[in-house]
């Protein structure tokens, strides 16, 4: 009983490192931590690795937009001055203009195009009679929340697992999206991200010697979308969707008086001859035809006989599978309030890291780990001379690293660069804190007595308890603020800080008492 209260802390730093080579090595934590949306996990451990470890692509850009505060609305609904301000001006649409009203009466207006200055919404604001506080550059707080969840559900529907979104602010106070996904290339991640996702079904038919089209369908009309087939002989890729059933009868009697649905069906000819064709049916995704199709005879009889507004399912066809994906994808996500700014001109960046890059990366960290390992371990050596002295502080100090990657492990925390920066960081601040424990406690000759080792041990533990203090305090605004890279350094080497005064000092401490006192 007595050996266990003299070395509980030693027992207790052996039975924390089980458990942490148990998060790394376990089959178990790995198939666990496989619904993390982390990033690469393979090879003999649960670690996953961030981008420049794996490989993939990030983007890192505004939104479009400009924003009017303080707007006073007198008592207009939001669709009314969507409207008025999209008609002062040039190539806006309504669908680029935004109200945000709040409960005093006033709010916000947003132009999420590009080319319009904050000075052309005021004048814009000021045409259309409103008055307003201010106009600025970028979106509101709403807008960028939106847009992350938008772009998760993008990237989740698109089946690049591990995709990450989430908003950063510069210390400057600009606010950034970023978006990383791994093992993809940054053409296709580009093209996801900023396609702004509005999707409609349009009427197209012939009335009084012209043609008309109008809206029949937006994403909100839509029950259920499945998922994008490829389609059999004959039969294009499409999306098979449900209307919901408040809305099918409208969309049904729609479809016999434009024509769609006459007697025997209609057939669209409108990509060869779009003002003599039969009544169609497009598919329009950012304002753009991606597909214009007609009615099947079967389909347009139940229209007719009102028997389909009870089982109201039809198909989106396209002309290939990656328009399909598209429309899926779209339809499931919702459209983007804003665009994010990645024009020439624009702020935003983004980068590809190949696969082989990132491995290359991952052995390269590997063989500074151990480098350091050793150089620390040659300097101890030289320093004490005495193996009952160096060896124990090696083995501590590497006790830490495998901590921190057991907790990496557990929590499925993507490994960066950074990351490992911060466990090199941790060997050292690791072993220099040993070293003032080994200096102080054989500073004054042998150590004849466990009082003697106590109260030299103590001392030393204020100055470290001291320093570890400093560091938490100076790092603790890296690890809270959206800084990127410098985040994860600054959480592990918090981490490594905090696991070195609870667990690993003390143990050292006890062991060192062990190997020097009688």
């Amino acid at each position: 009983m007595g050996a266990f209260r003299d070395n509980w802390r030693v027992i207790l730093l052996v039975v924390v490192l089980c458990a942490s080579l148990f998060a790394l090595f376990s089959p178990t934590m790995g198939d666990s931590g496989a619904s993390t949306p982390g990033l690469d996990s393979s090879g003999v451990t649960n670690l996953q690795y961030g981008l420049q470890l794996s490989g993939g692509t990030r983007i890192r850009a505004p939104l479009v937009g400009v924003t009017a505060e303080g707007v006073e609305f007198a008592g207009t609904e939001p669709p009314q001055i969507e409207r008025d301000v999209a008609s002062e001006l040039d190539n806006v649409s309504v669908a680029d203009v935004i109200v945000r009203p709040s409960e005093e009466g006033s709010g916000t207006v947003e132009v999420t195009t590009d080319g319009v200055s904050p000075e052309q919404l005021g004048t814009a604001l000021d045409g259309a009679g409103y008055t307003y506080g201010e106009t600025r550059d970028g979106v509101t707080e709403e807008t960028r929340t939106q847009t992350v969840e938008i772009l998760s559900n993008k990237i989740n529907e698109a089946g690049l697992s591990g995709g990450t979104v989430q908003q950063i602010q510069t210390p400057t106070g600009e606010n950034y999206i970023l978006v990383e996904v791994p093992d993809e290339n940054r053409q296709e991640v580009v093209d996801l991200v900023n396609q702004r996702g509005t999707v409609r079904v349009d009427a197209y038919y012939p009335t009084n010697g012209d043609y008309s089209q109008t809206t029949v369908l937006e994403r909100d009309d839509f029950q259920s979308i499945g998922t994008a087939q490829q389609g059999g002989e004959g039969q294009l890729p499409h999306v098979p969707v449900v209307v919901r059933e408040d809305v099918a009868p409208q969309f049904q009697q729609r479809m016999v008086e434009t024509g769609l649905a006459s007697q025997g069906g209609s057939r669209c000819r409108y990509e060869a001859a779009p003002n003599q064709t039969d009544p169609c049916l497009l598919l329009i995704v950012d304002g753009q035809v991606v597909n214009s199709f007609g009615m099947s005879p079967d389909l347009a009889a139940s229209m007719q006989g009102e028997s389909w507004a009870q089982d109201p399912r039809f198909v989106l066809q396209t002309q290939n599978f990656s328009g399909a994906r598209d429309v899926a994808v779209n339809l499931r996500a919702g459209a983007l309030p804003a665009a994010l700014d990645l024009g020439p001109d624009g702020e935003g960046t983004s980068s590809y890291i190949a696969p082989s890059q990132g491995q290359q990366f991952r052995t390269n960290s590997l063989i500074t780990g151990i480098i350091a390992v050793l150089a620390v371990a040659g300097v101890v050596f030289l320093r004490y001379g005495e193996m009952e002295v160096a060896v124990p502080m090696i083995v501590t100090a590497l006790s830490e690293v495998i901590i921190l990657l057991g907790f990496a492990a557990g929590i499925g925390y993507p490994l960066d660069l950074s990351v490992i920066a911060g466990f090199i960081a941790v060997i050292g601040t690791g072993v220099d804190d040993l070293i003032i424990i080994a200096d102080e406690v054989m500073a004054q000759g042998d150590v004849n007595s466990r009082r003697v080792f106590q109260s030299r041990f103590r001392k030393a533990f204020w100055v470290i308890g001291a320093a570890a203090a400093t560091t938490i305090i100076a790092m603790s605004p890296l690890a809270v603020l959206s800084l990127g890279d410098l985040q994860g350094f600054a959480i592990f080497t918090i981490l490594g800080v905090i696991v070195g005064v609870l667990l690993t000092r003390p143990a050292y401490g006890d062991i060192l008492r062990a190997l020097l006192t009688r």
